[in-house]
């Protein structure tokens, strides 16, 4: 292909993508970003507003939120889940973090919003960028019940010498936002105890156990995967997540849920009957919050919103703690693990399906985008007998797409796959037995087109920093920095390196993002305990080229005690094929061969017994010893 030709179809491409970020940043919408912001600041005006500030969040902080609250995507056209904008009489900004630093480039040119890249040198925080712009004695201005309360503390302390004032009560969105979606309204669901494994009253009694030792009188909970995991409820208000809208006041003789009553079956009204549990108006809890009087409340200012907190009266005492729940809840219990184990031979089954059809579908025919694809892994999912739903936008990424770290094709906007590339997806799905997160790589080559060392050096620095991390048996008391190195090392060799973090907890049928643990390079002082499982995922990313990560689950166990301690070891629970077509053994140590040769033996012993005899065999290949 000549250079003049390409340089057309770059051009062509970056006015489509203008197009389709900014004109119609949101299906059916016709006005530009420009035009938006062009609106904030007349209300803004109107309200007496310097700086307005707007979080990608909910009412209850989630990590990813329903329609109704993607407020940043409408106002932007950035459509990542780490968003934060923030615009003054004269300027815009966008801030998110390194998994979309490449998207928000992208998705803002010809917006005049500039991107301010999280934890990059000379850049300025929020905070920072808030007290450097505003006047003194002027006014912030942002919705209070998308805001948490230690946000809206911090700016108070920071901004204190100039003397400014905060407005919380305006959700000027919603002024410009015409179309807006409905606000999410799905029913509840009660989730069987042969998949949970522990009561209500269980859970209850535990809570109140650790509320009665810091003297507490009355806990409220704002975040949707607590009462989720409390309550035994599952719902569909946030897309993936199985969460329902709800708030909780939990005391030492009752507990209340906070939530639309449209939402319940009558079945479980007799549940909630029977366990005692008071229900209330969604709303409700604003009013209700204000009668507390000379009381311990606790609750967590990295979640509860500003507008809730408020209303708390100066006469109680606020414990600021993480809720007892997340730490819970972030150890799972026999009865979960054995059906984790379920969800995950039922998702490797999916995954190696689709992993067969896709070695052997014809390429070349330039059938297939980014967009089938994703399409054709979600239809092997559904085949599954305990399935549910995905458990996040799947990210299907070819070539330098797949540089994008949370990249996610469209219907309208996705690329063509092609041999001699790399193909990343990145999946997972909700099962009534669990949770799942995967990730593979993998080369598409013909006869005539083949991957090139490079991606293949890369492919294999990634494969040797998951396998590091897998085989490492450590001391309990150690946190995921602690560990985080050894997915790195063999790409740091190389001075490479990955702007994310390595792993991550995930929820039980919840969220798959789910802490307190984590495995990142930045400090995390939470201790890896038996019974979490966290994510193995290093990468790396090449801007404009390529991008290439390998992703299992692993469940922290029991190794031995000895004089020096408790040690730990991981096992691995996702059991999926990692491409052999990508790999450059010589790269590899003995020992990191032994592990791979291993793995791949336990795949096949594993997934035989569920495929037809044509996949059997294919799959005998694709574990064969190196």
């Amino acid at each position: 292909m000549q250079w003049p030709f390409v340089c057309i179809l770059i051009v062509i491409k970056n006015v489509a993508n203008y197009y389709f970020l900014n004109i119609t940043n949101l299906k059916g919408d016709p006005m530009t970003v420009k035009e938006k912001i062009t609106m904030l600041r007349k209300l803004m005006k109107k309200h007496d507003i310097q700086i307005y500030y707007i979080p990608s969040s909910d009412y209850h902080q989630s990590e990813y939120v329903g329609d109704y609250f993607r407020c940043v995507s409408y106002m932007s056209g950035f459509t990542g889940s780490a968003g934060t904008l923030v615009v003054t009489e004269t300027k815009a900004g966008l801030w998110s973090d390194g998994r979309y630093f490449i998207q928000a480039e992208n998705q803002l040119k010809g917006s005049d919003i500039k991107l301010y890249k999280l934890n990059e040198p000379n850049v300025p925080t929020v905070v920072e960028f808030i007290k450097s712009e505003i006047e003194f004695s002027k006014t912030l201005g942002f919705d209070g019940r998308v805001v948490t309360s230690q946000f809206a503390e911090e700016i108070k302390d920071s901004l204190f010498s100039k003397e400014i004032s905060l407005i919380s009560q305006y959700d000027l969105v919603s002024e410009i936002w015409e179309n807006r979606p409905s606000f999410p309204a799905s029913p509840i669901f009660l989730l069987d105890l042969k998949y949970i494994g522990e009561s209500f009253k269980s859970k209850i009694e535990q809570i109140r156990n650790r509320m009665e030792k810091d003297k507490i009188d009355i806990h409220i909970i704002n975040t949707l995967d607590d009462i989720a995991w409390i309550y035994n409820i599952r719902g569909n208000d946030v897309k993936n997540n199985p969460v329902t809208l709800s708030y909780s006041i939990i005391t030492m003789e009752t507990a209340t849920l906070y939530i639309d009553r449209e939402k319940i079956p009558p079945k479980l009204s007799v549940y909630f009957k029977e366990n005692n549990i008071l229900l209330k108006n969604y709303e409700d809890i604003y009013e209700d919050i204000e009668k507390y009087e000379n009381s311990r409340i606790l609750l967590d200012k990295l979640k509860i919103n500003y507008s809730l907190y408020s209303n708390i009266k100066s006469s109680n005492k606020i414990l600021d703690k993480r809720n007892p729940s997340t730490d819970l809840k972030a150890v799972k219990n026999q009865t979960e693990i054995e059906n984790i184990r379920e969800s995950h031979l039922e998702d490797a089954v999916a995954m190696t399906k689709f992993m067969y059809w896709l070695k052997n579908v014809n390429i070349e025919d330039g059938n297939l985008t980014e967009y089938s694809i994703s399409d054709k892994l979600e239809s092997f999912r559904k085949s599954s007998k305990n399935y549910m739903m995905p458990s996040f936008d799947s990210i299907v990424a070819f070539g330098p797409n797949a540089a994008m770290m949370h990249y996610k094709p469209s219907e309208e906007n996705s690329s063509q796959i092609k041999y001699g590339e790399f193909l990343l997806i990145d999946s997972g799905g909700q099962y009534y037995t669990g949770t799942t997160d995967i990730t593979r790589t993998y080369a598409l080559e013909s006869k005539t087109k083949k991957v090139s060392s490079e991606l293949k050096k890369h492919f294999t620095l990634v494969l040797k920093g998951m396998i590091n991390l897998s085989k490492i048996r450590f001391l309990h008391g150690v946190t995921g920095t602690n560990l985080d190195v050894l997915a790195r090392a063999p790409i740091w060799n190389e001075a490479i390196d990955y702007k994310c973090g390595t792993g991550h907890g995930i929820g039980f049928v919840l969220n798959v993002h789910e802490g307190p643990h984590g495995i990142r390079v930045n400090y995390n002082k939470e201790i890896l305990n038996e019974g979490m499982i966290v994510t193995n995922e290093p990468g790396i990313y090449v801007e404009n080229s390529h991008g290439i990560r390998i992703e299992n689950e692993l469940l922290i166990k029991f190794y031995k005690e000895t004089t020096f301690g408790k040690f730990l070891e991981f096992e691995t629970l996702t059991h999926v094929p990692i491409d052999l077509d990508a790999i450059d053994a010589q790269l590899m140590e003995s020992s990191e061969i032994e592990f791979l040769n291993y793995y791949h033996n336990m795949v096949y012993d594993k997934l035989k017994d569920y495929l037809t005899e044509e996949e059997r065999d294919w799959l005998k290949k694709y574990t064969k010893e190196i």
